[in-house]
């Protein structure tokens, strides 16, 4: 029986530990060649120096376990090295198919403190680098399309977050990148579905280089893991949800956003308008908006604002 992306290409960023490396692995479990890309740069903040080891360690892995793969250890945010790394895929397998786009970097502060560094550092990691690998692949695939005159089969899974959902008070950087993520994957979703092409964006929880202290508290399970039992919060509970989005099985799968981890997908309902208003003039004035606003507000729960702080309550039951 064949796999389910037999055949298929795929590019993982950031692959080389935590979330994107269980991605990548799950992939090739299901068939994919795959493009291991990883800077490599030891912390967190996107500090250290650049080192091959990560992304080559999980491409070598994946050969040995019968798989095909290459490492790209390119910086993702630079515009050019992106571009060689769809080039690689091309290169390599003959064509790209899947992308994933999970490299990131915290920088994490309290909005009054953060320096222009720490902001444009993270912007630049997440935002811009999500940007430029979708901008190659969607080119790729426009001109595929092109020249068959028919669609082809692209999948693009993005990575946000619940601080974005949520709001993180120490984190404006990361949930204002993470937000422009959403952004940038429903824009291309509608932008590329005549090509044949999807992209989804998904908010992972789980234990990673990048979090270890935001989880600090919470437990892995007890015993030496021969009962089989699987910390909530480990990244092989997310990677199957990559797999799936990145498969035929998801064709009818656009421009969504799902939240999972712990054994638990959710799907997340796009905003609703809770109320509209309408002058009774020309234009608003103060008084009329005072006059139907400040009603409107009076009575809402203190600290209510547009983020969705209940996602951070979703469990698996």
């Amino acid at each position: 029986m064949s796999l389910p992306l037999e055949g298929r290409s795929a590019i993982v960023t950031g692959a080389g530990r935590g979330l994107g490396r269980a991605e990548a692995l799950e992939l090739a479990r299901l068939g994919a060649a795959v493009v291991v890309n990883d800077f490599g740069q030891p912390g967190r903040d996107g500090s250290g120096a650049a080192s091959a080891t990560p992304a080559e360690e999980v491409a070598a892995g994946i050969r040995a376990a019968g798989g095909r793969a290459v490492a790209h250890t390119g910086d993702v945010a630079d515009h050019q090295q992106a571009r060689a790394l769809v080039e690689l895929a091309v290169a390599e397998f003959g064509q790209l198919d899947i992308l994933v786009n999970n490299a990131g970097i915290l920088r994490d502060r309290m909005v009054f403190s953060m320096s222009e560094d720490e902001w444009d550092s993270v912007i630049r990691v997440h935002l811009k680098g999500h940007f430029n690998t979708t901008h190659f692949a969607a080119a790729h695939w426009r001109a595929r399309s092109k020249a068959a005159d028919a669609p082809v089969y692209g999948r693009i899974v993005n990575t946000s977050s619940e601080a974005f959902l949520a709001g993180s008070a120490g984190q404006p950087n990361y949930a204002a990148a993470k937000g422009g993520i959403v952004g940038l994957t429903t824009s291309t979703a509608l932008a590329l579905a005549k090509y044949g092409v999807t992209a989804n964006v998904i908010c992972p929880r789980a234990r990673t280089r990048m979090t270890a202290d935001v989880f600090a508290g919470f437990q892995e399970p007890a015993g030496d893991g021969s009962e089989g039992r699987l910390d909530p919060l480990a990244p092989e509970h997310v990677a199957p949800l990559v797999g799936y989005l990145a498969s035929p099985a998801a064709a009818h799968v656009n421009g969504q956003l799902l939240v999972v981890h712990g054994g638990m997908v959710a799907v997340v309902e796009r905003p609703r308008v809770a109320a509209k208003f309408d002058t009774k003039q020309d234009a608003f004035t103060y008084d009329e908006l005072d006059a139907l606003l400040t009603p409107h507000y009076a009575d809402r729960p203190t600290g209510e604002t547009f983020a969705a702080a209940e996602v951070l309550g979703l469990k698996h039951e």
